[in-house]
């Protein structure tokens, strides 16, 4: 049952089953498609001989490469260089001399230890990137620091790639017509197709530069007339075709001169990408890109030897495990020169010390090229999916060490607060900020606290006065005034610290006027039983101008659309009153029966309202 049809629906089944499973328990998708591989190989044995479907299933990566390229502004790149350069470019370095020295010390060649170094000096920037999301640390120093050097890796990917043939002691190589990398011998090189063979080694090297150079002018000169003429045809199947074209183009292209697809098309990506039409490519690649990417890892995964594990699994489990403690000694001395403390240290450590999926691309890559044997790489692929899986237990750590660890911000000592004023306001930023602006612009006198030290000092460039410092704490709101303020503006980002504010505040001053920063609803509800008086949530408003936008639009004039608007405002603010009363926080609103019939009741209402209230304008314009 060798069939492709059969392939391919036990392939994309095991996906399907698999993949989602895996996202649901926190492991991520690309662990998702390893296992679906493990099952259907090794497992179950529905699938015998994937070398055919991994020479197909490597373009995805030349395709990913094209994609990181085409979100690489050169000039995001330029304002970043300092963690490029230093953060991340001293983890790769250290960790490939480390894994190297350590390769060397257990008898491997020394290019096969730096092979060895290169594959585990990388991170899973698939599973880290989501999980920071997940847990909203993408803004902390920690987070931005750990972004910083997976992009570095993802870049430090293109030189690992062009390295590695160098690294290879059989004989010469050869780029297929897929795009796959394929092992000639030496005898039949003469009917390779390539033009650079039998030319000198200065000859060789301007060819290259040559190519490299036409994709460089094509791109700036070339796209942007060629996009117009596909996109003047109207035809958005047509753009599909071109962004293939341009992949697959230039993969043949980087094969004819002996070099990498994936390091042409991940040029092509940053020439591309300060395109307008960067986001069109994008889209068009990113659906290619994922499902052969994806079948790349099951391929990985189908091709783990089980065996092996099962023979020495202490031994693959300690060198895990020491893989990890390896990468930790060195991010956590990189992390603290960096100047990252505490919890943000904790982060950057924790993160980043598993391998990553690219290793699976490199491996792939330097068994091709006869850089490591069999034997190697099927327990570096172990390794490193092993350490993948060890990752969610390591946030957990993380979250952890993150409870009992005092925040970097409890280094800095709160600004000493030498005013008062009749409006306090907790929290600046993009929501603080335009209360801050509007207030003090009418002429009353404002004091502004935020914990964050960074937006305090940019607040002050601007030329207006803020105090670092926890608004929280008691005795920062009492040396700010709130004894005798009139009106506070709880506008923090954290919404259980702006809960905290609220209640502390209400118990302090009974006749406050609290104006409230919400997320959601539900912490909506929160705050009113808080005691907050005013609650706003934070995208409510602008949600209510678009959706006028979209009803003048559709017919409606300007004043039929505005009598819409205040309809629903009026309305949703009567619902919100009601379901405060309905709401109880030990129980989820969907399992809360009463407040859904009384949801369901007051939407009904709400259509009603909005008939009336329109109809009533109709007849009044009819009168007059």
């Amino acid at each position: 049952m060798d069939s492709f049809l059969f392939q391919a629906t036990i392939i994309l089944g095991a996906a399907v089953i698999a993949v989602p499973i895996a996202a649901r328990l926190g492991l991520g998708s690309v662990l998702g498609y390893l296992l679906a591989g493990l099952a259907i190989g090794p497992g179950l044995g529905l699938i015998s001989n994937t070398s055919d479907l991994q020479h197909f299933a490597e373009f995805g990566v030349v395709m990913m490469l094209f994609i990181i390229g085409l979100e690489l502004e050169p000039r995001a790149l330029w304002n970043m260089r300092h963690r490029l350069i230093g953060l991340g470019g001293l983890q790769i370095t250290l960790t490939m001399a480390a894994v190297m020295a350590a390769g060397i010390a257990f008898g491997l060649a020394w290019q096969t230890a730096l092979a060895v170094g290169m594959v585990l000096a990388l991170s899973s920037t698939a599973i880290v990137l989501q999980t920071l999301n997940e847990k909203g640390l993408m803004q902390t120093q920690g987070g931005r620091s750990t972004f910083s050097t997976l992009l570095t890796q993802d870049i430090a990917v293109i030189p690992m790639l062009v390295v590695l043939p160098l690294l290879a002691l059989g004989p010469p190589v050869l780029l297929g017509g897929d795009g796959s990398i394929e092992r000639i011998d030496p005898e039949d090189a003469e009917h390779a197709m390539s033009l650079v063979e039998g030319l000198p080694g200065w000859g060789a090297a301007l060819v290259t530069f040559g190519a490299v150079a036409l994709i460089i002018v094509a791109g700036v000169y070339g796209a942007r007339p060629l996009f117009r003429f596909i996109h003047a045809a109207r035809l958005p199947e047509m753009f599909t075709a071109v962004a293939l074209l341009i992949v697959v183009g230039i993969g043949f292209l980087m094969m004819l001169v002996g070099l990498s697809p994936a390091l042409g098309t991940f040029l092509a990506g940053v020439v591309l990408a300060n395109s307008e039409f960067r986001h069109e490519l994008e889209s068009d690649i990113e659906p290619f890109k994922g499902l052969l990417l994806g079948l790349f890892f099951i391929t990985v995964g189908a091709g783990i030897d089980t065996g092996a594990f099962l023979a020495e699994p202490f031994v693959i489990l300690s060198l895990a495990l020491g893989l990890i403690a390896l990468k930790g000694v060195i991010l956590f001395g990189l992390g603290w020169a960096f100047g990252l403390r505490h919890r943000d240290q904790w982060l950057f450590t924790l993160g980043l010390a598993q391998a990553g999926e690219f290793g699976f691309v490199l491996i792939s890559f330097g068994l091709q090229q006869n850089v490591m044997t069999q034997a190697l790489g099927g327990r570096l692929l172990l390794v490193i999916a092993m350490t993948m899986l060890i990752t969610p237990l390591l946030f957990i750590a993380y979250d952890r060490l993150a409870r009992i660890t005092p925040d970097r911000r409890d280094d800095l000592k709160p600004d000493e607060i030498d005013e008062q004023g009749p409006v306090i306001i907790a929290g600046i930023g993009r929501f603080g900020q335009v209360v801050n602006r509007m207030v003090q612009s009418s002429g009353f006198k404002t004091v502004v606290l935020d914990h964050d030290i960074e937006t305090i000092q940019l607040m002050r460039r601007f030329g207006f006065k803020g105090f670092f410092g926890d608004p929280t704490r008691p005795e920062l709101l009492h040396a700010a005034g709130i004894r005798n303020a009139r009106v506070l503006v709880a506008a923090l980002d954290d919404p259980k610290a702006t809960l905290k504010l609220v209640a502390y505040a209400r118990r302090l001053r009974p006749d406050l006027h609290i104006v409230a920063r919400a997320r959601d609803r539900t912490h909506v509800y929160r705050l009113y039983q808080a005691g907050a008086n005013d609650i706003v949530r934070e995208m409510f408003d602008s949600s209510l101008r678009a959706g006028r936008y979209v009803l003048e639009n559709m017919g409606m004039s300007d004043y039929e659309a505005a009598v819409a608007r205040d309809t629903f405002f009026h309305h949703d603010r009567r619902t919100v009153r009601e379901l405060a009363s309905l709401w109880d926080p030990g129980v989820p609103p969907a399992e809360n029966t009463a407040y859904i019939e009384r949801a369901k009741e007051l939407e009904k209402e709400l259509e009603t309202a909005l008939y009336t209230a329109l109809e009533s304008r109709s007849k009044k314009d009819g009168a007059a």
